[in-house]
């Protein structure tokens, strides 16, 4: 698995294991993923209508997360897991609680999150679709992998148009240090995002 330089740490290996144990909850929970990930794209989108660059660029994202949350969706129904609601672990709360309310902060902090929720998303999909036991299921995981970094990649950039380099690298610095202390105590129940 790649290491990816915004994150902190690596994934540990009890993640995998809980997470492998329990592929139909994770399903589940990935489909509730895919759909706030689209939802952070278009309310990003609504938020700051009059910025040209993000407003294309995340119209795609917003329309792929779609596109993945209905694959997902299928992979459920192809299971018979119904769609139902999941208690959320404290790890998306805990980065948007770090998100400046003041603009420009805010702008800078929304991307910076939701980039290094992409990055962690597409780590976990490789440790998902190097462990899982089903051929087909683990094909599936390894096929959004290169959707997910692209995703992340897209929030540093439109972080870097709006931003000089030196405060984007210096908020993100402080922010991937929250995000890995999120993670160092394994939520009981299997998320992908715990």
């Amino acid at each position: 698995m790649p290491n990816i330089k915004e994150l902190k740490q690596p994934t540990s290996r009890e993640w995998t294991e809980q997470a492998i144990a329990h592929l139909d909850v994770i399903l589940l929970d990935h489909s509730h993923c895919e759909r706030k990930a689209a939802g952070v794209a278009l309310n990003l989108m609504f938020r700051y209508p009059s910025k040209t660059k993000l407003v294309r660029m995340l119209t795609a994202i917003a329309r792929e997360e779609l596109e993945h949350f209905e694959l997902v969706n299928q992979w459920l129904e192809h299971r018979n897991i119904p769609l139902e609601l999941l208690q959320s672990p404290p790890y998306a709360a805990g980065l948007s609680a770090e998100i400046c309310r003041k603009e420009p902060q805010r702008l800078l902090d929304s991307l910076l999150v939701a980039g290094l929720i992409e990055a962690r998303s597409h780590e976990r999909l490789g440790l998902l679709a190097d462990g899982c036991p089903e051929p087909e299921l683990a094909k599936f995981y390894r096929s959004l992998m290169a959707s997910e970094a692209r995703h992340y990649g897209v929030y540093w950039i439109l972080a870097n148009t709006y931003f000089e380099a030196e405060v984007v690298t210096n908020r993100l610095e402080e922010l991937a240090e929250i995000e890995s202390k999120l993670l160092t105590t394994l939520h009981p129940e299997p998320r992908i995002h715990s």
